[in-house]
């Protein structure tokens, strides 16, 4: 009975860990269950749409995938995260009536920067509007104080992405841009001093 129970245990653990990376959810308003989920061993998201036959539709290779990755529903659709230690990041997809496609409409990430928190902080853009918003702080030695950089509000574009056409390259893209507004406003909260 002991073994039965632990067995069981332990298959229950399995379906909880696995269970977390694949979302059943109607993505393309057909009232018919579509499928997504992170194929650990191609590192690629992978979705199937009813209306396409249930034939599969992959991102490209994401070779920064980490073991906390997944997806999750939103409103309108489904997220993908990656998570580290300090930083990660999340991409929101949605299908487009229009083209057919599942298309990226929005990425965030988040940092907690280094020991002392400099560049800590989180942003977003909206890849339909183009608006981008970013909160982040640095770290003052000499005050030995960790700074709020005001609200960054500008815009960002991107062309229109599809999960086939998503892979690393437009995280560490949109990573580069955030990266250069970051340090672009943080010279400019030090000589406002």
């Amino acid at each position: 009975m002991r073994k039965s129970l632990i067995t069981l245990i332990f298959l229950f653990t399995q379906l909880v860990v696995f269970g977390q990376n694949k979302l059943l959810k109607d993505l393309d308003n057909d009232r018919i269950i579509d499928t997504v989920y992170v194929d650990s061993t191609k590192y690629t998201i992978v979705c199937k749409l009813s209306t396409k036959n249930y034939n599969a539709i992959s991102s490209k290779p994401i070779e920064i995938l980490n073991f906390m990755s997944g997806v999750i529903e939103t409103k309108n659709g489904f997220e993908f995260f990656n998570d580290w230690m300090r930083a990660g990041y999340k991409n929101q997809f949605r299908y487009n009536t229009k083209t057919k496609k599942i298309q990226l409409i929005g990425m965030s990430r988040y940092e907690f920067g280094n020991a002392v928190n400099d560049g800590s902080g989180e942003s977003s853009v909206n890849l339909l509007t183009g608006d981008y918003i970013g909160n982040w702080n640095y770290y003052e030695m000499d005050k030995d104080e960790l700074i709020k950089i005001p609200t960054i509000k500008t815009k960002m574009k991107f062309s229109l992405i599809n999960l086939e056409d998503f892979g690393e390259e437009i995280y560490f893209g949109y990573s580069k841009s955030c990266a250069e507004l970051f340090y672009k406003h943080k010279k400019i909260k030090k000589t406002k001093k």
